[in-house]
């Protein structure tokens, strides 16, 4: 199974600052995933010509299934976290993650049906402020919609924006998560022309198995968004046995 997770920056590129979701869109149809994870995906943006990039996502990838959650909303529009999912979602929430004024960022919790089992997926983007993203991940982790799904495997993915990657040492290795995205230096994806920062990242817990994970670096990747998208390859079931 094949996940991506993208920041997509609104469609618009960070070095040209020109609008094109068809870039983004090519370069995540390129990797061809199963589940996509995406940030900063707008809802009748007036500087995205009023896209509902939402509709146009889903529709192009033809979605079984997805999540849309808004954060930030504007005068015209907004944007905020899209999960496409090739299979069922069984169990949808979105939390925000917004600390006192700062800029709302949020969370979409659900659990896929994939062909390999249930999986529990997470799709993030955390705020600015290394105090903010620790409050964040302990508000995630300790919240009763992510507590209360229990017994099956768990996939955290997306805009981290921890520069100086705190997280996984401290929270989420205390909580059992593993880190998919280190070393840093393997995987840095902001900004996308020219990289410096590992800000897109994964985590997974209990019956995961990954198979590689990978940043893209296509000429395409470098124009369409200010990031770089994260692609992993995984199972869920042993590679010996056959998916019930």
């Amino acid at each position: 199974m094949r996940l991506l997770s993208y920041n997509i920056h609104k469609g618009i590129g960070g070095h040209d600052r020109r609008y094109s979701l068809k870039r983004v869109i090519e370069v995540i149809e390129h990797e061809n995933p199963d589940l996509l994870l995406l940030q900063e995906v707008t809802h009748l943006f007036k500087r995205c010509g009023g896209d509902d990039q939402t509709s146009l996502l889903c529709e192009h990838f033809k979605a079984c299934d997805s999540v849309y959650q808004q954060n930030v909303r504007l005068k015209t529009g907004g944007y905020g976290n899209l999960l496409i999912s090739r299979w069922p979602i069984v169990e949808r929430h979105s939390i925000s993650l917004q600390l006192g004024k700062k800029k709302n960022r949020g969370a979409v919790i659900t659990v896929v049906d994939t062909p390999e089992g249930k999986l529990k997926l997470v799709n993030v983007h955390l705020g600015l402020a290394e105090k903010e993203r620790h409050w964040q991940i302990n508000h995630l982790l300790g919240h009763h919609l992510f507590r209360g799904i229990e017994g099956v495997p768990e996939l955290i993915a997306g805009d981290f924006n921890d520069w100086r990657n705190t997280l996984a040492a401290k929270e989420l290795h205390a909580q059992g998560f593993t880190h998919v995205t280190g070393p840093p230096s393997r995987f840095r994806s902001f900004p996308a022309w020219f990289a410096l920062g590992s800000l897109d990242k994964a985590f997974y817990r209990g019956d995961v198995r990954i198979k590689e994970a990978r940043i893209i670096s296509s000429a395409a990747a470098k124009r369409a968004s200010d990031h770089r998208p994260l692609v992993i390859d995984f199972h869920l079931t042993d590679l010996a046995e056959p998916a019930k």
